[in-house]
């Protein structure tokens, strides 16, 4: 444990000190110069969206494992996976039923 401690604190000490400007501070759009307010405020259904993306990303990455030993696994393994399918399907209903995939 000392042995990570001391090299982050190594690393803090020796960095090179950091220059703050106002043309750092601006945002950066691919090079062009900056139209209209650059903070602008995003509706929630983005986000929804991306919670549903990620729930399913996670979801294949439990099942591709599982897939790929399936001959090996058994019964049990078969069930296990059945019932996390089936939360996540619940899952997309119940987001469904409440309009959280509605796009307004």
């Amino acid at each position: 444990m000392a042995f990570p401690i001391a090299a982050m604190a190594a690393s803090w000490m020796f960095r090179p000190k950091p220059k703050s400007s106002e043309d750092k501070m601006l945002p950066y759009e691919c090079g062009v110069d900056t139209k209209g307010k650059t903070w602008i405020r995003f509706r929630v259904s983005y986000f929804l969206y991306a919670l549903v993306f990620l729930a399913f990303d996670v979801g294949v990455v439990f099942l591709f494992p599982w897939a790929a030993k399936f001959k090996f696994l058994g019964i049990y393994a078969f069930a296990a996976m059945l019932i996390f399918i089936s939360l996540l399907l619940i899952g997309l209903w119940y987001a469904w039923k409440e309009g959280a995939l509605e796009w307004y």
